[in-house]
């Protein structure tokens, strides 16, 4: 598998290689609830390499260092045009389209990192943990502030969330990471996961959707 996977680019019709991918942690208040952690004042802001994407139908490959691998369902953004401290009336300008993704967490082993005051970086960005679909224009995501997440392990629902219940809406995430980074055309922001996290294991098959517009799914390896 090629980790530096290439991805379409709908609304310009060209392939790019994302420079960054942005991850928001504690973005839903029930997910908030069932990680026993206190609601953000700002958004909480992780990253992945792009050696962590995989598209549709590849496996997702558990590391022999965790024991407890679980899945987190979300909407993902592109961004299309670079840009540094982006107002928030002119943030929606800069998103390219909309994806379903998948945030796949060691969740041992963020645990330990987490009572250490360490960072997530292994935890979040191994490699294959970060499955994402092709990308969709904004013009065929109505109100991405109204959509349905789904996560099915084996075909048992396990997560289904709305996008209204976010924390930080979509144009303050990408006001605020403009503050702080170049948002560069391709970059990527995972914008949270709703509740119902749960672990999966080699042999299981995970589905991820964006409900009634995009969909992917995944066997799950052993390493």
């Amino acid at each position: 598998m090629d980790t530096m996977k290439i991805l379409h680019y709908y609304s310009t019709k060209r392939e790019f290689i994302p420079n960054k991918i942005f991850c928001l942690g504690q973005n839903y208040i029930n997910h908030i609830k069932e990680m026993k952690a206190e609601i953000p004042t700002t958004p909480v802001i992780f990253m992945k390499p792009p050696s962590a994407i995989i598209t549709n139908g590849e496996p997702i490959i558990l590391p022999g260092i965790s024991n407890n691998v679980h899945h987190e369902v979300e909407l993902v953004v592109a961004i299309g045009k670079n840009g540094k401290n982006i107002p928030i009336e002119n943030a929606s300008s800069y998103i390219a389209g909309y994806a379903v993704g998948l945030d796949m967490t060691l969740r041992d082993v963020q645990a330990a990192a987490k009572k250490n005051g360490l960072p997530w970086t292994i935890a979040k960005g191994f490699d294959t943990s970060a499955p994402i679909s092709d990308i969709l224009p904004p013009s065929m995501v109505a109100d991405p502030h109204n959509c349905t997440l789904e996560c099915k392990v084996n075909n048992e629902l396990r997560q289904r969330g709305s996008t209204r219940d976010m924390i930080f809406s979509i144009d303050k995430i990408i006001a605020y990471l403009s503050t702080i980074f170049t948002l560069e055309t391709g970059d990527l922001i995972f914008t949270g996961t709703p509740e119902g996290v749960g672990p999966v294991h080699a042999g299981d098959t995970i589905c991820a959707e964006l409900v009634g517009l995009i969909s992917i799914t995944h066997p799950v390896s052993a390493n």
